[in-house]
């Protein structure tokens, strides 16, 4: 479809008002990307579990629990146990983490949209000899 000098001045407006607003976005995502916190890798969660001991409390259903961090390495699953004394900082920082995947994820989907934005305002803007 043909458009005229008039609606391309429009759509380019539009066009510019949806890119700042898509930078605007990214500059906000991007202050998680470029924070200072640590990070761990994994998710920090109590686990309960028998030790194997045969008169041990556990094998009358008092489980031992603890809280283990768990990440994924090269295809097989790891699992740590968390000193109480770092359970807390550790906790934070595979938060950190989290929140640094999610915004590496929605820097991603941005991009996108961003260059498919410029793409359609170089197509407004290109003239024909």
């Amino acid at each position: 479809m043909l458009m005229n000098s008039g609606e391309k001045r429009t759509e380019l407006s539009r066009l510019r008002l949806q890119l700042r607003a898509l930078l605007a976005d990214l500059a906000q995502t991007l202050r998680v990307v470029l924070g200072r916190a640590p990070l761990i890798r994994g998710n920090v969660y109590e686990i309960a579990r028998r030790c194997g001991t045969p008169h041990c409390a556990c094998t009358r259903g008092r489980l031992h629990r603890n809280m283990v961090i768990t990440w994924t390495e090269k295809g097989k699953h790891r699992l740590r146990s968390i000193p109480p004394a770092r359970l807390a900082a550790v906790r934070q920082r595979s938060e950190e983490y989290l929140r640094f995947r999610r915004a590496r994820a929605q820097v991603s989907v941005l991009l996108r949209k961003i260059l498919a934005l410029v793409d359609r305002i170089q197509e407004l803007r290109r003239e024909e000899l």
